[in-house]
């Protein structure tokens, strides 16, 4: 509150994050008689006032019921709000959890300090609370933790507590201070209170079934329904460790505290081991002031009893009688006993300890935990706790639902639908549509009551004999642009990129570095520092990702940019014998002549007045131009190319027809002739491999002679014995029938269908020395019985390609 009102004075912008329902922190657990005063005033009404302060302010956001999780890089919260009780229906679908995204200039941490168990025998009994916990229940909620109370502890802070519960009419039977010599303010207000004070008084043991009825103080057996401990306060460091910032030692406080930062961040209060309220005043408002480069705003006058901050760690007895449990952590049931054994069994760093013991485990992250834990093993390796270690504190700071992160990713939003500008168009034509990778794509146009078959079979006959048009906007596409563009495409692609000339084409082949193929797709040379690259719809992201990988980390030193433009081009083809014929009367300023535009060829230019790129390509074998257009112009042309075209016998076509004309002619498709285990020559691709190439991804892997095996397998052509027989798409192959199981397996099937055009079914498959075992009868066993298969060309139509030179 001190940061924000000090930051707030100057006009900076500020977003306060509270945890709880209530601004105030431990100010809250306060009496409303008798406890801190600030400027006379007391803690609540001082919250009071400063939140009305706080409210003038435009630029004060605050938070509530708030947790900030996590602390990342840039300076970077993330916080989850709870709107509303997750038991309860929100109204009218309202949502339950916001969750905020920070990045700020400064981060001020607040996050305060959690008390310190005690750890003794016989400490998981109900009713053993710890004192700040009982004296939050008495002075903020008004209820009490028990009649008869005895309180353990090795800090201040729990005789205020006692104090409380004595004036709301508590019987303190006895405060046990495990230090020989207490001193301090608190101590003597209890002294005059009369409560029984214990000095270098540890406790043994409890009593009790269902809950606590009785401390064993030293050889004393002290009845009670409620025992308050109380082990001092351990500096809540959790988002500062999350933020790569640097944990010391602090030997006066026993406790890790804040030391270098890694972000523009400060800590404040508590979390930074001052735990008087002055001091905690004092620091947020420097640090508010600080953040905005102002003098500090205020000071403050403050009366309250102040807590030493020293606490006790390690100093009690772990282990006493047979059966006796000493609980550090309770909710992975660790004990002292399960730590020394793993010192036993060889464990010495904190780290290892923790995951033999699960330690530290739980949803607290060890706020709890750890720093008792640190001290049995500092104790029974006989080494000081900095030398032990200290476990990671992992985001969430606290437990967060798994909604809160998925956001509006439920139901319909689970996986967004990505649509062509196209789409309405297929939607009106009555396309069937398929999910590829997020975008919706129509696998066929059906007429009257036609099957898929009856429609591609139809669709594709049509593209042979005259034209189809064809949405092939979700390719991906790359634009990769600088002085050295070419040298990175070099040493990205298989091929050679030097030498292709402005304006030309080329078939791209991409591999990992394992040297197995991983995407593919045409690329154009729009410039001499820059290239049109295209992927597979579904590999877009992977590809982009990986050059973005090479170019950061690998050659840093090559001046090109990477911009994916997916998004800002809607691309058309149109295939086919008629295709030029329809655009002749639509495209200006290219000649779109055989000579001018030739296969695997673009020119810029107007498509009815829309800016146009020009690519002479072909996916089906025909002659072929895909029309590169603004995404927001697309329909646009999309409409005029099939108004003018239905003179010339255009037909839409989907991406199942497209499977069937690429496969008559033999090309590939990522992913599915390929399985992450390919070379390109296992895919007839070592055409593409420049030859002269230094080196590219994948180069030294593709050099191995296990990668040039002739028994490989390789990417052949498969036609049934029976033509009218469709093989099943996965279906595996053997040389020989009979013989008992199992059998030789020697390849599969990649793409199976049934082809109009040539009148048979035809199929694409991986087999084991396939090239060599052209001509030859290989058999595919299914449950309809074995099917005879011969092995052919994977190019069954037009094998000379004179038709996309048409």
């Amino acid at each position: 509150l001190a940061a924000a009102m000090a930051a707030a004075k100057v006009g900076d912008r500020v977003i306060l994050v509270d945890e709880q329902a209530q601004v105030g922190g431990s100010l809250l657990n306060e009496p409303v008689e008798g406890g801190a005063t600030i400027d006379e005033l007391s803690a609540r009404d001082w919250i009071s006032q400063s939140l009305a302060r706080l409210a003038e302010h435009p630029r004060v956001t605050i938070v509530t019921r708030a947790t900030a999780f996590g602390y990342f890089a840039h300076n970077m919260v993330g916080v989850v709000e709870r709107l509303t009780d997750h038991l309860a229906e929100p109204p009218d679908g309202a949502p339950r959890e916001r969750l905020w995204q920070i990045r700020a200039r400064e981060v001020l941490l607040a996050t305060g300090a959690i008390e310190r168990p005690l750890v003794f025998p016989d400490n998981d009994r109900p009713g053993v609370v710890l004192a700040g916990a009982a004296r939050t229940y008495l002075n903020r909620y008004g209820a009490l933790p028990g009649r008869r109370v005895v309180v353990v502890t090795g800090h201040d802070g729990a005789y205020a507590a006692a104090l409380d519960l004595h004036r709301a009419g508590v019987e303190i039977a006895a405060i046990a201070d495990v230090r020989p010599d207490p001193a301090g303010p608190l101590i003597d207000a209890a002294r005059r209170a009369g409560l029984p004070l214990r000095q270098a008084c540890a406790i043994t043991g409890t009593t009790g079934a269902n809950r606590v009825t009785g401390a064993r103080l030293g050889s004393d057996f002290v009845a009670c329904d409620a025992l308050l401990i109380s082990g001092g306060y351990t500096p809540s460091v959790h988002l500062f460790s999350q933020s790569r910032g640097t944990l010391v030692w602090d030997d006066d406080l026993q406790a890790y505290l804040p030391g270098r930062s890694a972000e523009n961040q400060r800590s404040a209060g508590a979390c930074a081991g001052r735990f008087a309220l002055a001091e905690a005043l004092r620091d947020g408002d420097l640090a508010g002031s600080a953040a905005i480069g102002a003098a500090p705003a205020r000071t403050y006058a403050v009366q309250a009893l102040t807590a030493a901050p020293r606490g006790v760690l390690g100093a009690l007895p772990h282990d006493r009688g047979p059966g006796a449990k000493a609980f550090v952590d309770w909710q992975n049931d660790v004990t002292t006993s399960d730590l020394k054994l793993a010192v036993r069994e060889g464990f010495q760093s904190i780290e290892h300890v923790k995951r033999y013991t699960t330690t530290g485990m739980a949803t607290d992250q060890g706020k709890t935990s750890n720093l008792n834990a640190l001290a049995v093993v500092s104790d029974a390796l006989d080494r000081p706790i900095p030398q032990v270690g200290l476990t990671t504190f992992r985001m969430p700071f606290t437990p967060v639902t798994f909604g809160a992160l998925a956001g509006l990713a439920r139901g319909d939003l689970f996986d967004p639908v990505r649509t062509t500008p196209m789409h309405h168009w297929a939607v009106t034509h009555g396309a069937v549509f398929e999910d590829v990778g997020q975008w919706k794509r129509a696998r066929y146009f059906p007429h009257g009551d036609e099957d898929m078959h009856a429609a591609v079979a139809r669709e594709g006959l049509a593209v042979r004999a005259a034209a189809g048009i064809f949405d092939a906007t979700t390719l991906g596409k790359i634009d990769v642009v600088g002085p050295d563009a070419a040298e990175f495409m070099n040493r990205m692609y298989v091929n050679a990129w030097s030498k292709l000339g402005v304006g030309r084409c080329r078939y791209g082949v991409l591999c990992r570095e394992d040297g197995f193929v991983m995407d593919d797709g045409v690329v154009g040379r729009i410039a001499v520092d820059r290239f049109h690259v295209t992927t597979t719809t579904g590999g877009v992201a992977r590809v982009l990702n990986m050059m973005e990988d090479y170019r950061q980390t690998e050659w840093p030193d090559l001046k090109v940019w990477l911009t994916s433009t997916t998004e800002q081009w809607a691309v058309i083809a149109v295939q086919g014998p008629t295709a030029r014929d329809i655009l002749a009367g639509l495209v200006t300023g290219i000649d779109l002549s055989p000579d001018a535009l030739p296969h695997m060829s673009l020119a810029h230019g107007k498509i009815v007045g829309v800016p146009t790129r020009l690519f002479r390509v072909s996916f089906t074998g025909e002659l072929g131009f895909e029309i590169n257009v603004p995404a927001d112009r697309g329909a646009q042309v999309w409409d005029a190319v099939w108004a003018t075209g239905q003179a010339h016998g255009l037909t839409p076509y989907g991406t199942e027809t497209m499977h069937v004309l690429r496969a008559e002619k033999g090309f590939i498709i990522v992913d599915q002739e390929t399985d992450g285990t390919a070379t390109p020559d296992d895919v007839g691709l070592a055409w593409a491999i420049g030859k002269a190439k230094r080196d590219f991804v994948g180069k030294r892997s593709l050099a191995r002679p296990a990668m040039s095996d002739p028994a490989r397998k390789q990417l052949v052509g498969l036609e049934t014995v029976d033509p009218k027989v469709v093989l099943e798409e996965g279906a595996q192959i053997v040389a020989t029938l009979g013989g008992a199981p199992p059998l030789a397996l020697i390849g599969h099937v990649t793409s199976s269908y049934a082809s109009a055009t040539l009148g048979r079914s035809i199929a694409l498959a991986m087999i084991g020395g396939g090239r060599a075992r052209t001509g030859q009868t290989l058999y595919s066993p299914s449950p309809r019985g074995d099917i005879a298969v011969r092995v052919v060309s994977p190019v069954f139509y037009d094998p000379d390609g004179a038709r996309v030179n048409g």
